[in-house]
């Protein structure tokens, strides 16, 4: 069977006899009244937002809650649109991966138009720009990753591309905030008419990341005498940018969802690499859990979300959320998993939680170090929140996770998942009751000699930071267990506030750490010995 809108409808039966859910509202009317009056255009064509935004505005159209749909925009990877959408007429196999081995299988279409948002492509170009025009258009939401939204390399300078744009103006953008500056600068041509900017990406304060890194082209702009004057306060007033939370596990296409697709008969299901190496399929598969937390602060109209599932409330539950999450009962747990499953030899989150020591290690970090200073939202149970990722999520086979993965740009999350756990704890004169992070952080240390558990040499995964850390722990030989000789080499990196938060000497951690460590690279089978003496 073909995944195209003449198969669901003319083949339903046959469709829904294999177990797919279909839309249950007339597809072409949807998308005819999305394109006269779009109301919701988003940004990141990408696993994520298949699985989830698209997934629930389905759910909405299904109720009657909306009538319009979705259009996609993609600024990234333009191979993503004709080989993820216009090949399946914009449908999308999106497949839930149960804990028990079951899945659950829904044919996504509420995406009206798929767009690249590139501004070589002159028809799509103009299509985004009546979109933009749109009296009709409500919120454009995003899912870029946080370097989406960088504009600034590590030494504070803004990006050759960045400062280009600033002096060529709206009309000549090439970088992706460039590029939705100009097309806010044509909304705003156009009649100024308010818009709410929303970012779903996994980064902290998003919303605020969204904001300043507009305002800073609209600033130049108009500097440059390039914009209207007028520009500068139509983003600062009649565009809001709401921060959000969002949280679901989305891997790449799975070869054993391809093997139940095929087997069903679906044609042309098999992933395709493109060229910037995204893997794109007709499917999706991700699992069943997910939370997504809007501030409720929109500059115009408010498209229904809440009545799918997504949660309106204020800024200050928003951000309560997103340190429930990142520094307590989620990202904590999954760094750590990260770094021992690398030194251990792991390729599955699913298969370190049959460790275990493992086990044992999230649950002290979560439950013992980390819900006594959790930062409680009131809308999400912190405990119940942890009993989850721990019991169902990170267990579930089916999600095809690697350490390897997560461990990418660890230093870049250490300051904030366990970091402010930490100044939790200094600020209740409570530090020496930590006892789980600090061995997670001398795990990092360990991890970044490139040596395994069993002696043999491992390449760490990506780190803005990896040459600098892993420059102050290559000299520390494997083996060694000498106090003084690894306090001489590794003080330099427990000091540094950047990667950890807060200096680990001044908080009285660093001495313990060290120790961890000395233990961690005492030779072959240290690491599990070590994890074994503390938790066994």
């Amino acid at each position: 069977m073909k995944l195209s809108r003449r198969s669901i409808v003319q083949n339903k039966s046959e469709w829904e006899k294999l177990g797919y859910t279909l839309p249950e509202y007339n597809i072409d009317e949807m998308i005819k009244k999305t394109s006269e009056n779009p109301i919701w255009v988003h940004f990141g064509a990408g696993n994520i937002f298949r699985a989830f935004p698209a997934a629930v505005c389905q759910k909405l159209l299904n109720k009657g809650i909306m009538d319009r749909g979705i259009i996609v925009a993609e600024g990234y990877d333009y191979e993503i649109i004709d080989k993820s959408f216009k090949d399946f007429d914009n449908l999308t196999i999106s497949v839930t991966l149960n804990t028990d081995g079951t899945v659950s299988k829904e044919v996504i279409a509420s995406v009206a138009e798929a767009l690249t948002f590139d501004f070589d492509n002159e028809t799509d170009t103009e299509r985004l720009k009546e979109i933009f025009s749109s009296k009709s258009l409500e919120m454009a939401s995003f899912t870029i990753t946080e370097k989406g939204y960088n504009l600034k390399d590590t030494k504070g300078e803004f990006y050759d591309g960045v400062k280009a744009d600033f002096e060529k103006g709206p009309e000549n953008a090439k970088t992706y905030m460039g590029r939705l500056a100009a097309l806010l600068y044509h909304r705003y041509k156009n009649g100024a008419r308010p818009i709410t900017l929303v970012s779903m990406d996994n980064c902290s304060h998003n919303g605020i990341k969204l904001k300043e890194a507009v305002y800073e082209f609209a600033k130049s702009w108009v500097n440059n005498l390039l914009a209207d004057g007028e520009f500068l306060p139509y983003i600062q007033y009649s565009v809001s940018y709401p921060c959000s939370m969002i949280d679901k596990i989305t891997p790449r296409p799975s070869d054993e969802v391809l093997k139940i697709l095929e087997a069903d008969g679906i044609e042309n299901a098999a992933p395709v690499e493109t060229k910037k190496h995204t893997f794109v399929a007709p499917f999706v598969n991700a699992e069943k859990y997910q939370y997504l937390v809007i501030e409720d602060s929109f500059a115009g109209g408010k498209p229904p979300l809440n009545e799918g599932g997504i949660i309106y409330t204020s800024a200050e539950t928003v951000d309560k959320a997103e340190k429930m999450k990142v520094c307590t009962c989620l990202n904590p747990l999954h760094t750590c998993l990260a770094i021992y499953g690398c030194l251990l030899g792991y390729n599955k989150i699913s298969d370190e939680m049959k460790d275990d020591n493992l086990v044992k290690l999230i649950k002290k970090i979560g439950y013992d170090e980390g819900l006594p200073v959790v930062v409680d939202p009131g809308i999400i149970s912190p405990k119940e929140f942890i009993d989850e990722t721990i019991n169902e999520r990170l267990p579930n086979p089916f999600i095809p996770d690697a350490p390897q993965r997560i461990a990418c740009d660890t230093s870049q999350k250490l300051p904030i998942r366990f970091g402010e756990t930490i100044k939790a704890y200094e600020k209740l004169d409570k530090i020496k009751e930590l006892k789980f992070i600090p061995l997670v952080l001398a795990g990092w240390c360990r991890y970044l000699m490139g040596i395994d558990d069993s002696g043999n040499v491992f390449e760490p995964s990506p780190d803005p930071m990896l040459d600098y850390a892993g420059g102050i722990v290559k000299d520390i030989e494997f083996g060694c267990t000498d106090l003084d000789s690894i306090h001489n080499k590794i003080e330099k990196l427990l000091k540094d506030k950047k990667i950890f938060g807060v200096d680990l000497y001044e908080v009285g951690l660093g001495q313990l750490v060290e120790k961890y460590f000395s233990e961690l690279n005492a030779g072959p089978g240290a690491v599990k010995n070590t994890l074994i003496k503390y938790l066994g």
